[in-house]
């Protein structure tokens, strides 16, 4: 099963799609150019008509070369990305420098390249792409060619109004950079949290279905032990007992029954009360499954069961079992010396209650904690619990989709003074829980529902 690697999922996911930039940039082409020729045939303002497309052509002989070098499909790297985003600033900047710098009304365009990067690049490379559009700014803001007017006016702007323009790029830049970043980013991580989650899930499901296949290979495997438990059993009557030979037929005969013995084993599992064991299970079996590898390495878990009525009954459900081992994992990192763990249940729910006796959540953790790469580890903790996102915070992440996914409700929060510790609250309704499963009225026997 392939592991997962938050940082590499990090790296790739702000990778820029080459076609997203050219298309992008084809754009920019389209809408300069029918600027200048407007301007210039349509107005009637004078204008370095020839230089403007000059510039305009510099942007079309990148956009070629990247068509003709790459495919369409192909990711940038952040080197190349950010070269590009500069050279469009510098370009925008050539061009307003030819039709009046900060007096063109087009100024407010630096703020796009920048915006591209945040959402697409390291904060370090937006703000040195933000840094080169507040120079190219200041450059224009002290040297440029005339606004286009008509023909012999002249259209000056006070210093002032163009500083307050300057002003505006300035705060505009690092206001939309920062915003987009900040809402890309989120986005990526919620993404990546959720491939993680499809990566677990996965492997869960890799695992149950190797109960599939041991069975089917102790059915296949039955047929040549017999023949070699025949064959030993033949040369054991025709060889003599006593001598090295018969010592080895006799150690093989136990072996081959030793082997009939674990294929017994393994064909009789999904025989066994209609493979009832496998499909469902009791609240209280499902506390023991999840609890017993912890009492396993000596840790001190106390279970409360009780209710209201018969115990109920779901379908076992491995991304149910294993997002409450983790946060029983998480539970048992944190806690002083006791994990108290309380199902209960009611005709209408059905809830487990995970609760230590440790420092509880931070309050500013406590406000996102369930949340992808939210953690109260330290970068030392996280360095040596790395794979799989663990010490990234996608531990409860991950525990939280999985547990939600079978229509319950996790609720985190600290215990209530004087008491410390957190408490994580899994709630069903009854109906969710018993979901896939069949109850009977004495609340005994359970029949699995087919799919």
């Amino acid at each position: 099963m392939s592991r997962i690697e938050p940082k590499t999922l990090t790296h790739h996911a702000r990778h820029l799609r080459l076609d997203t930039l050219v298309r992008l940039r084809w754009l920019a082409v389209a809408g300069q150019s029918a600027a200048v020729i407007g301007v210039r045939f349509g107005l009637g303002f004078p204008l370095p008509f020839a230089l403007c497309l000059l510039v305009i052509f510099a942007s079309v002989w990148v956009n070629l070369l990247l068509r003709i070098q790459y495919p369409a499909s192909h990711r940038l790297s952040d080197n190349v990305a950010t070269a590009l985003l500069a050279f469009d600033i510098l370009q925008l900047a050539g061009l307003l420098y030819l039709t009046g710098g900060l007096e063109n009304p087009f100024a407010m365009l630096f703020l796009a390249p920048v915006l591209i990067s945040a959402t697409a690049l390291t904060p370090e490379r937006t703000l040195g792409l933000g840094l080169l559009a507040v120079g190219c700014a200041t450059f224009l803001v002290l040297a440029h060619r005339p606004l286009p007017w008509f023909p012999g006016q002249t259209f000056s702007l006070p210093f002032l109004y163009v500083t307050g323009i300057w002003t505006a790029i300035l705060l505009g830049t690092a206001f939309t950079g920062i915003y987009a970043w900040r809402v890309a980013e989120e986005a990526r991580q919620l993404a990546q949290a959720l491939a993680a989650t499809e990566l677990v899930l996965a492997r869960e499901q890799h695992l149950s279905q190797l109960d599939g296949l041991a069975a089917a290979a102790a059915h296949e495997l039955g047929t040549p032990l017999a023949t070699i438990a025949l064959v030993t059993k033949e040369l054991g009557h025709a060889l003599p007992k006593d001598g090295p030979v018969g010592e080895d037929l006799r150690l093989l005969q136990e072996q081959v029954e030793r082997c009939r013995t674990i294929l017994t084993k393994l064909t009789s599992m999904d025989e066994e009360d209609g493979g009832e064991f496998l499909e469902t299970v009791s609240l209280s079996h499902l506390v023991e499954d999840i609890v017993e590898p912890q009492r396993a390495v000596g840790f001190d878990v106390k279970v409360i069961t009780k209710g209201d009525g018969p115990e109920p009954m779901g379908r076992r459900n491995p991304g149910v079992i294993y997002g409450l081992s983790n946060i029983l994992d998480n539970a048992t990192d944190f806690a002083e010396s006791q994990v108290t763990i309380e199902a209960c249940w009611s005709p209408h729910e059905v809830f487990i209650e995970i609760r230590d006796d440790g420092p509880g959540y931070a309050p500013d953790i406590l406000l996102r904690v369930g949340e992808p790469y939210v953690t109260t580890r330290s970068a030392a903790e996280r360095t040596e619990d790395s794979e799989e996102g663990g010490g990234l915070g996608l531990g409860l992440f991950i525990a939280k989709t999985l547990v939600e996914r079978s229509g319950a409700e996790l609720t985190l929060t600290n215990a209530a003074p004087p008491a410390s510790g957190a408490i994580a609250r899994i709630v069903w309704p009854r109906q969710a829980f018993e979901r896939g499963a069949a109850i009977s009225p004495q609340g005994g026997s359970v029949e699995p529902l087919k799919d």
